[in-house]
């Protein structure tokens, strides 16, 4: 097994609204701790739907994440949060159940549950078992707690109610969808695509639910797959260095790459070509009125313009997927890979172009690296991605 530095924890999620509500009861946070060596990634599920239950399940959410990333024992503040929830008078369940995992690079994770589904830990594509310890708290109130060790390839899968209660009330599912159904869905995914990220994953397992429902979501559906396995690394490379003889160096992360590499900017491409010997070719195949055409150049995943189509990803990724249909540009391949993408090095040239300081454009294309700074904060604060900016 490769050592703990070489392997990296995909963490995604994917939710849906109960039908007709525009907001989702429930809550998932996502916090990555590079520097303990630490992932936290937490579920809660506000009793409802709507509004009422968005407000609860994102107070359990915030708790849960700050109590565990500030390094407090993870049972501790769940039963803190357990005991300190009201409970419904008519239903006698708390007001929000959650999932909490704290997870270590090296695989070592603690689970706690008070009231969602069981979490479930799948081993080579199938759900396996694992020892987990009951906690009363009294006044009808309990934790499951457990600590597992992850090995590579292995995912931890937890999700709301609203999967496992999916299609309840059907005559060939009086009590739901439930965890058969859920396991069922996930062996059947990786026995198709055993490599299948976390998002993917997530996605699938959202969707079988909510089409066990008829196609409409019958309470606010949700999934968490974190996945222990070798990161897949990208290497986005925007403008040319301040320093000319610096030209080589962006070239060799082409010529000679750790991952795939994106570039944006038709000057930044140019240079890299001319210096390959390789020709960098518009394509005419995807035109959009607001995003500038792309580009393709040998070795290269995806070359787009710079800074209107960093400004529009930016955009994308900040208010989230899916991104809006019919759109198949620049910044919407770019999102995608973005998140297709695990360890990102944002390389960023210093190089002044002109072009970019005529105060009749638009304010987003101000200086190019405040940008990039914005693109990686969204990375990781939204999307739980390791990213790594240099300046050339």
């Amino acid at each position: 097994m490769p050592a703990a530095a070489d392997l990296f924890l995909d963490a995604d999620w994917v939710g849906c609204a109960k039908h007709g509500k525009g907001v989702a009861g429930d809550t998932v946070v996502v916090r990555r701790l590079p520097e303990e060596g630490r992932l936290v990634c937490v579920l809660a599920d506000g009793l409802g739907s709507g509004v009422k239950a968005a407000v609860l399940s994102t107070l359990t959410a915030t708790i849960a994440a700050n109590h565990t990333a500030a390094g407090r024992d993870v049972r501790k503040s769940a039963e803190l949060i357990a005991r300190t929830l009201p409970v419904c008078s008519v239903r006698k369940i708390g007001y929000s159940t959650f999932t909490v995992v704290d997870i270590a690079d090296d695989g070592r994770a603690r689970v706690i549950n008070s009231g969602n589904p069981r979490t479930l830990l799948v081993r080579g594509g199938v759900p396996a078992a694992y020892a987990a310890e009951e906690i009363d708290l009294g006044d009808e109130k309990s934790l499951r707690a457990a600590e597992i060790q992850l090995a590579e390839g292995d995912r931890l899968v937890f999700v709301s109610d609203g999967v496992t209660q999916a299609g309840m009330g059907r005559a060939d599912l009086p009590f739901g969808w439930g965890a058969d159904g859920l396991r069922g869905c996930i062996a059947e995914a990786l026995e198709q695509t055993p490599r299948l990220p976390a998002r993917a994953l997530a996605g699938r397992i959202v969707a079988d639910a909510r089409e066990v429902d008829g196609g409409r979501a019958h309470d606010d559906t949700t999934c968490c797959v974190i996945h222990l396995r070798q990161p897949r690394r990208l290497t986005v490379i925007t403008g040319p260095p301040y320093d000319k003889e610096r030209d080589l160096e962006i070239t060799r992360m082409v010529s000679e790459p750790t991952g795939r590499v994106a570039i944006c900017g038709g000057t930044t491409a140019e240079i890299i070509g001319r210096r390959l010997g390789r020709r960098v070719d518009i394509e005419l195949g995807a035109i959009d009125p607001e995003v500038p055409p792309m580009a393709t150049l040998e070795g290269v995943e995806l070359v787009t313009e710079g800074m209107i189509t960093l400004a529009a990803c930016v955009r994308l990724l900040t208010e989230g997927p899916p991104w809006p249909s019919g759109r198949d540009n620049g910044a919407t391949r770019l999102a995608d890979l973005l998140l297709d993408s695990d360890v990102i090095d944002l390389v960023v040239g210093t190089r002044v172009n002109e072009a970019h300081q005529d105060p009749s454009l638009p304010i987003e294309l101000g200086i190019r690296r405040n940008l990039l700074r914005e693109l990686a904060r969204v990375l990781r604060d939204r999307y739980a991605r390791e990213v790594r900016v240099r300046f050339v």
